[in-house]
């Protein structure tokens, strides 16, 4: 992570994955994922009750990591992640300008299990390797 003017932009999550990654390949070759992590916080209303409230974020994934998202990660699974917010600007064939704040995943790290992680022929839960991390992304 790179400090530019005194400034700091990371984010640490850990909550549950929202979907399975969806992964495509940019014209490079580099393989990129796409995913939703939901986090939740109990909080009291004004009549005193406590209510959950989720917070869903867009996240991103590159290359070997990303190989690690589509083979080991699933929806519901609990993970750790750290990154960067990334906003994205855009104007639509219409003329609407949209924007999209997305987390650029630096580490990502399962935390538990969904009860549908991938078994070995044993039958025996198989263990992950770990992801590699990957080098910083220049946009």
């Amino acid at each position: 992570m790179a400090l530019s003017k005194g400034s700091i932009n990371k984010v640490i999550l850990v909550g549950r994955l929202g979907r399975d990654p969806e992964v495509r390949y940019t014209p490079n070759g580099d393989a990129v994922a796409e995913t939703s992590l939901a986090t939740t916080e109990s909080v009291k209303n004004r009549d005193g009750k406590r209510e959950d409230r989720t917070e869903w974020h867009n996240l991103v994934i590159w290359r070997n990591q990303a190989e690690f998202a589509k083979e080991w990660l699933k929806k519901g699974q609990l993970v750790y992640v750290e990154g960067r917010l990334q906003t994205r600007q855009w104007e639509d064939k219409e003329g609407q300008k949209h924007s999209k704040t997305d987390i650029q995943v630096d580490q990502i790290t399962m935390l538990g299990s969904s009860g549908r992680g991938r078994e070995k022929e044993t039958g025996e839960p198989e263990t992950p390797p770990e992801p590699s991390p990957d080098e910083e992304i220049p946009f």
